[in-house]
């Protein structure tokens, strides 16, 4: 099992930034990937950002260029670094760790308001 906690967010001005933070513990060897999701109001949650063990990133047109996903090994942590924050990108972020045959893992959800 892994265990994610999220940490960081919180209210910011359009143009401004955060930087969202998820920690696992647990069974951490067998996470092959990590993603960030959101979920605005009345919206499906959707991909923001995904990293993968071998270091490979996608990223969804909306945040391209914008939003970075990275990670320290050395403290089973990535990270979300949100730049030029939109009201748009007002939403519920999560932390998602994938594992083989399809299992996953979610952190608890972080609220992002950006005010315009």
């Amino acid at each position: 099992q892994v265990q994610l906690v999220q940490s960081g967010g919180g209210l910011v001005q359009s143009g401004g930034s955060l930087r969202l933070s998820c920690t696992a513990s647990g069974s951490v060897s067998t996470i092959y990937a990590m993603a960030w999701y959101r979920q605005r109001p009345g919206k499906q949650r959707e991909l923001v950002a995904a990293l993968t063990r071998t270091g490979r990133t996608n990223y969804a047109g909306a945040v391209k260029g914008r939003f970075t996903i990275s990670r320290d090994n050395a403290k089973n942590t990535v990270y979300l670094q949100m730049n030029s924050l939109k009201p748009e990108d007002t939403a519920v972020y999560y932390c998602k760790a994938q594992l083989p045959y399809g299992n996953s893992y979610w952190g608890q959800g972080t609220q992002v308001t950006v005010s315009s």
